[in-house]
């Protein structure tokens, strides 16, 4: 601890934003990052504990406290090495993790945090520009073969670490581009895609092989990879979304989401509007919008709706409206239940909650309305929380477009999830521990969304590192990875 009384005089910083009416003009990045002089002395703040709270809160398991303190003592170079020792990818959980590190900071019992996250992008972004990121050849091949099917976080990072232990790897991505969610899901005002390529340029210069436009399990079978290659991991994601199953969804202007993210995502990237829209342009532009469900995705299609020019965007959510701020002494330092309001919800929003829709209303067969009800929520004779109508409150709202971000179910079972004959568990997923991450079919592993369902981009790093370690032990005996 290189301050000791660091966190009572240095007040918590956080990373500026460009101005709302600025900010809606274009698609970048509008977070402003802080000079190295003041992440330095934000990393003062970092209290060393002797239980790293931190370290509960972080699925991937970064090393915090070391980095906050090279940080402060100017060791940028160092720090990045410890930073890069569990994360291969922290200029992606630098800008759209959710940050459960802060959560668990030992400062956050009184809600002043560290700024784990805003440290942890200043120093793999100055690592970038001081060109201290280079690829990590191996020193020698193995002479393995190995498929990762999904090029999302779990892909990307189980790819990486097998290319780094000597394998030849080859990634499949049935999309035209790689990074999954990270490429097609996440605006580009969060996160730019030039981040994914300069990554795909280390891994390509590692030894990794991309291969697009590939889908297994209909242009490409399980069986030719199991046949052709010494293991495969499946890292495909959790893609079945959640449906909203009431009177007239066939009605146009209800849409998934991902249809409507992916489409504005393919365009700031340059394709053509018969390229990024095949089946048809979907736009918030002019238009009543209303996003269904209240997370990270809902939140996405808010900022990308108020982007487009909507007219109007409300947000409804099932659940009640949490609590502004957590109960400490209940939820600390675990992730806590609480009013969050993010970027995209600053730059105008409707939010509604404890709301479940009934009906969808539209004219010559296109939506106009939703007709919708307010929910308590009681518990049931057999102790569980369950949706009670509120009578006498139904209620329309004006809607031309409607975007379902409800959540996922878990992975898409036709094609290759069922071609491959895996056991699945109870919730849908493919069947593996976190030990092996090995399938029911022999030479199978599986890691990230598909194994554990819809998480956290920390989750699926964790994942795909450990998926890695399994695959290079389980060839060579032995492996030096870590978990």
């Amino acid at each position: 601890m290189g301050q000791p009384t660091g966190f009572l005089e240095i007040e918590r910083k956080e990373r500026p934003y460009e101005k709302v009416e600025a900010r809606l003009k274009h698609w970048r990045e509008f977070v402003l990052p802080l000079p190295p002089a003041e992440v330095a002395r934000q990393g003062a703040r970092c209290m060393d504990c002797g239980i790293p709270f931190c370290h509960n809160g972080c699925p991937v398991n970064n090393i915090i406290p070391e980095w906050n303190e090279l940080v402060r003592r100017d060791r940028w170079q160092d720090a990045l090495e410890v930073l890069h020792s569990t994360n291969n990818f922290p200029e992606f959980t630098g800008r759209i993790c959710p940050a459960p590190c802060e959560a668990s900071c030992t400062l956050n019992i009184d809600d002043n945090p560290v700024t784990i996250k805003s440290i942890e992008c200043s120093i793999v972004d100055r690592g970038w520009d001081e060109g201290w990121i280079a690829p990590l050849v191996p020193a020698r091949k193995t002479g393995k073969r190995v498929a990762v099917v999904g090029s999302g976080p779990a892909g990307m990072a189980c790819a990486q670490q097998l290319a780094r232990a000597g394998h030849a790897v080859t990634l499949f991505e049935k999309a035209d581009r790689i990074g999954g969610l990270l490429r097609y899901g996440i605006p580009d005002f969060k996160m730019e895609k030039r981040l994914i390529d300069r990554r795909m340029r280390q891994m390509e210069a590692e030894g990794v092989e991309f291969r697009t436009g590939v889908e297994v399990g209909a242009t490409l079978s399980i069986k030719s990879l199991l046949e052709g290659y010494d293991a495969v991991a499946l890292t495909g994601g959790a893609e079945w979304p959640r449906d909203l199953e009431v009177p007239g969804r066939d009605l146009s202007g209800i849409h998934f989401a991902m249809d409507f993210l992916t489409q504005q995502n393919k365009r700031v990237a340059g394709d053509d509007e018969a390229r990024a829209a095949p089946r048809g342009t979907l736009t918030a532009r002019g238009k009543h919008v209303v996003v269904i469900g209240g997370g990270d995705t809902g939140s996405d299609c808010v900022g990308t709706s108020n982007r487009q020019g909507a007219a109007s965007v409300t947000q409804l959510e099932v659940m009640p409206r949490p609590p502004e701020h957590e109960n400490k002494a209940l939820t600390w330092p675990d992730w806590p239940l609480k009013m969050r309001t993010s970027s995209s919800h600053e730059e105008g929003a409707d939010r509604d909650f404890a709301v479940l829709t009934k009906r969808a209303v539209g004219k010559d067969g296109r939506i106009t309305a939703l007709e919708c009800v307010r929910i308590d929520w009681v518990k049931g004779d057999d102790g569980r929380m369950a949706m009670k109508e509120v009578e006498g409150s139904k209620f329309e709202l004006k809607a031309d477009l409607v975007l379902l971000a409800m959540g996922f179910l878990g992975p898409r079972r036709p094609g290759m999830v069922e071609q491959s004959g895996v056991a699945l568990d109870p919730r849908g997923n493919i069947l593996a521990n976190v030990q092996d991450y090995k399938t029911s079919i022999p030479k199978l592993f599986t890691a990230g969304d598909m194994r554990r369902g819809q998480s956290l981009v920390v989750w699926a790093i964790r994942e795909g590192r450990q998926c890695a370690r399994s695959i290079d032990e389980s060839l060579m005996g032995s492996t030096t990875l870590p978990r």
